[in-house]
């Protein structure tokens, strides 16, 4: 028997709803009852990370930007410019590198960029663009001048958007990868859950040419996570909510599986086991209540509790609540972070936008300087990030950004 099929059965065990092996096991597990109310975590960034600040140098007009930082490596700092296109390198002190733009439509160029990974040490820029062709998304790969070298596929279906850098040779890719019935559904003027089975199928890929080295399939037929909605001429069908379902992390990946409310461990070693659930069982709520991503971060573990709902009326679509799981006591709290040098600013730990920002061992706030200079103004800013702010030009000079590198 391969060793994927044996992954397979053995993930399929464990969760079956209603298995009582499985209720033991979660039994036995932390968890989060979103029945409950949770009080607030006040947490300093400095005692979980150690915060730099940063401005990248626009002295030369064209490394101005709109956009943000796509990834930080051992030298360099990615940024991609929305406002045209440009993918622009910048030193780890924040000085221009070099740059190159090859916006567009044609074979060698990508026109909506979802994010981007840098391998250094190779100079190869992954450019992962939404842009399909045979209904299959690929990725294009440059050199940090813009030589163009090589487009590699991902597997059918799979979303660029959750495409994780594992290592030095491969990444990972998760698809939606079957749904049944999905074009015989019943239009009537109602916004809601589509009943329909689906697969979600992980990905290990080479980065050289786009191979499947490895895979993980999860059969989440228990529960409907599908959403349509019907707005007159505007039909829209949600297919997969959960953008990012593994989180990278220092023994492997943190699987989210919302269907069966449980975070999983994918070790480096495919040994799978779960390390958190959620309670009651999504089934039993209504509005649909899930788990969504996991990240861990020294004494910490930080996730998030989505709520699968739509109110154009108020522009809220699918609201979050941010917890934080204390491990030494496995108490759970509501995020509450803050920094020392901006008085009166809250900031929010989302997994799935750490895993999206390629950092090792950290992540970033984009801090905007208008924000920044009426902090400046109104005393509420000290320290290393009050002199940066103070030499900075309001309507001239980027964005500032805080590093966190993890304890």
């Amino acid at each position: 028997m391969k060793k994927r099929d044996i992954l397979y059965l053995f993930l399929t065990a464990i969760l079956i709803t209603g298995c009582s092996s499985n209720k033991k096991i979660k039994d036995e597990l932390p968890f989060i009852d979103i029945s409950r109310y949770y009080p607030e975590k006040e947490i300093k960034l400095s005692d979980i990370a150690e915060v730099t600040y940063l401005h990248l140098n626009n002295d030369k007009d064209e490394y101005l930007y709109k956009g943000t930082i796509q990834t930080i490596t051992n030298n360099t700092i990615v940024v991609y410019d929305t406002s045209s296109g440009s993918i622009l390198f910048f030193s780890k002190d924040g000085n221009p590198k070099s740059r190159f733009n090859h916006f567009g439509q044609g074979p060698e160029e990508y026109n909506y960029v979802e994010r981007i990974i840098y391998d250094e040490e190779k100079d190869d820029v992954f450019v992962c663009d939404n842009k399909i062709k045979d209904n299959i998304s690929h990725i294009l790969i440059f050199s940090s001048t813009g030589e163009f070298k090589r487009t590699i596929p991902l597997p059918q279906n799979a979303e660029i958007y959750s495409l994780t850098d594992l290592n030095d040779k491969s990444c990972f890719v998760h698809s939606v990868a079957k749904v049944d019935d999905l074009q015989t559904q019943n239009w009537d003027g109602v916004t809601g859950l589509i009943p329909s089975s689906y697969y979600t199928t992980c990905y290990q890929i080479s980065k050289e040419d786009g191979s499947v080295l490895d895979s993980l399939e999860l059969n989440n037929n228990v529960t409907e996570l599908m959403f349509r909605v019907d707005r007159g001429d505007n039909r829209m069908v949600v297919k997969n909510f959960f953008f990012t379902r593994f989180i990278k992390c220092a023994d492997g990946l943190f699987l989210c599986n919302p269907e069966n409310d449980t975070i999983f461990l994918y070790a480096n070693d495919k040994s799978l086991s779960p390390v958190f659930h959620k309670i009651p069982p999504v089934q039993k709520t209504e509005p649909k209540v899930v788990i969504d991503n996991w990240c861990e971060i020294g004494g910490y573990c930080f996730f998030e509790v989505r709520t699968l709902q739509l109110d154009f009326d108020r522009n809220i679509m699918f609201p979050a609540v941010y917890y934080v799981l204390e491990k030494k006591t496995n108490g759970i709290f509501r995020q509450k972070l803050i920094l020392p040098d901006y008085k009166d600013q809250e900031f929010t730990l989302i997994p799935v936008i750490i895993n999206k920002r390629n950092v090792t061992n950290g992540t970033f706030f984009e801090l905007d300087l208008i924000e920044l200079k009426q902090a400046y103004r109104a005393n509420k800013l000290s320290g290393e990030l009050k002199e940066m702010v103070g030499s900075l030009k309001e309507l001239k000079d980027n964005n500032v950004f805080m590093i966190l590198n993890f304890k």
